[in-house]
């Protein structure tokens, strides 16, 4: 505890930390004040029943990414999803297509002309999503709970949407220049904490008065979420580097004399990015459907609204460990490795440099990436088996999946900063001992 005091000291010692620390709650301040400001022309009293759809399902996470504004009927309701799916879309097109390959190869300028497009991109999935949004709410409230309907009510919403999502964004670009961590995955981050204290006490109450159990399976409940929490630590942490040995026996070289020396490869390179990916492809069926009732739905559309059905989680499971394998291609790179130490005069014992060191390296890359892509699909779809055992459905999107993973990540992230501005004006860290390992490849580096 006295550590802990003496680094807030420290902390408020910093007058750029000091700062950067108020910009940034500042900023998620707004967003979540934002959250709870509904859309002109609907009673806020009434919003009974899209809270009632919004209680679980797939979009009961939609609603905990937005941080609750998606059940409020908010102006944020769409949140920060859509930009994320535009910029999955244009990484994707980045290796499709050469006029986006040629963007990525120019440098700051060509970043600029990308994250326009983005934006351009942005908007255009917003002017799909926002009239499903509203047409959902006409179905889902009463006709009282609209002070105006029709075609005015549709077409300013729409906007209105469309410019709450896009100021989400700006804030997190704000909090990314201007304050610590990366803000839109801060923004994501404060919606998911929101909904943990009243996932916990829903959960309590559960146990108590209905799914029986008492306080002993609460307690148990605990130390499960625990061991979990702490796997994904692990998980999102990876390995910084692999020893030379370890990684000859993985390409069957069992050779190896000399002293030990590593590689910078990581068994999860591709931090959390693999599952933001997957969960908004699987968001697309939803939006699809105009956010409809699930009892309402069938074929299709049935099988990938509901997150506890075997379909669900399948094709979840394959997409991450797909988008794994992308991810991890279009981060690391095994010839720019070779190049790189090369020019510094670095080698790898007993393989040659050039064209042997980019295959070694990138022999070794796909086969520590296979377990890592599948632990990450494992943790992915743990919520779904928390729920199939009775475990609350809010509280049970905190036993793995995209909410643990990004709170997990970006909390690492934002400390390793913190901890990076107190050790180079020489204070101490967070940590008594080592330092924080954030993540590589994670949510932040896209967005």
């Amino acid at each position: 505890m006295k550590k802990f005091i003496e680094t807030l000291k420290n902390i408020y010692k910093i007058e750029d930390l000091r700062s950067r620390l108020g910009i940034t709650l500042f900023f998620l301040l707004i967003y979540r004040l934002g959250s709870f400001v509904a859309l002109p022309g609907i009673d806020p009293a009434q919003l009974g029943e899209l809270k009632n759809q919004t209680s679980d399902g797939l979009l009961g996470l939609l609603d905990m990414f937005s941080g609750g504004a998606f059940s409020n009927a908010s102006i944020f309701a769409l949140g920060i999803m859509p930009y994320i799916s535009a910029s999955i879309v244009i990484q994707l097109m980045g290796i499709a297509v050469p006029y986006f390959q040629r963007l990525q190869k120019e440098g700051e300028s060509g970043r600029r002309k990308i994250n326009q497009i983005t934006r351009y991109l942005t908007v255009l999935i917003l002017l799909f999503q926002a009239p499903a949004y509203l047409t959902n709410l006409t179905y889902q409230l009463p006709e009282s709970a609209f002070a105006v309907q029709g075609v005015m009510f549709t077409v300013t919403s729409t906007i209105i949407l469309c410019a709450g999502s896009m100021f989400v964004m700006w804030l997190g670009e704000r909090i990314t220049d201007n304050g610590i961590g990366n803000g839109i995955s801060l923004i994501i981050m404060i919606g998911i904490i929101a909904n943990l204290p009243g996932a916990i006490v829903q959960e309590f109450v559960s146990r108590i008065e209905q799914a029986g159990g008492g306080m002993v399976m609460f307690l148990v409940e605990f130390v499960l979420l625990f061991v979990v929490f702490m796997l994904t630590i692990l998980l999102v942490q990876g390995t910084r580097r692999i020893p030379v040995q370890y990684a000859k026996r993985i390409v069957g070289n069992k050779q190896y004399g000399g002293v030990r020396q590593y590689i910078p490869l990581k068994v999860n390179a591709a931090g959390v990015m693999p599952i933001i990916f997957a969960q908004a492809i699987m968001f697309v069926p939803m939006s699809i459907a105009g956010f409809a009732n699930s009892e309402s739905l069938s074929g299709f559309a049935a099988a990938f609204a509901d997150n506890t059905g075997f379909w669900y989680n399948f094709t979840q499971f394959v997409l991450v460990i797909l988008f794994t394998y992308f991810y991890t291609a279009i981060t690391v790179n095994p010839v720019q490795m070779a190049e790189d130490m090369k020019k510094n005069g670095g080698f790898i014992p007993g393989v040659k440099p050039g064209k042997k060191t980019v295959e070694f390296l990138d022999t070794v890359m796909s086969r520590i990436t296979l377990p890592g892509s599948i632990f990450l699909g494992f943790v992915t779809i743990l919520p779904a088996f928390a729920m199939i055992a009775g475990i609350n459905t809010q509280f049970a999107y905190f036993y793995g999946g995209t909410s643990l993973l990004i709170l997990v990540g970006v909390v690492l992230d934002t400390l390793q900063q913190i901890e990076s501005h107190l050790l180079m004006r020489h204070y101490d860290g967070l940590m008594k001992s080592g330092r924080i390992k954030g993540r590589t490849g994670g949510a932040g580096s896209m967005m």
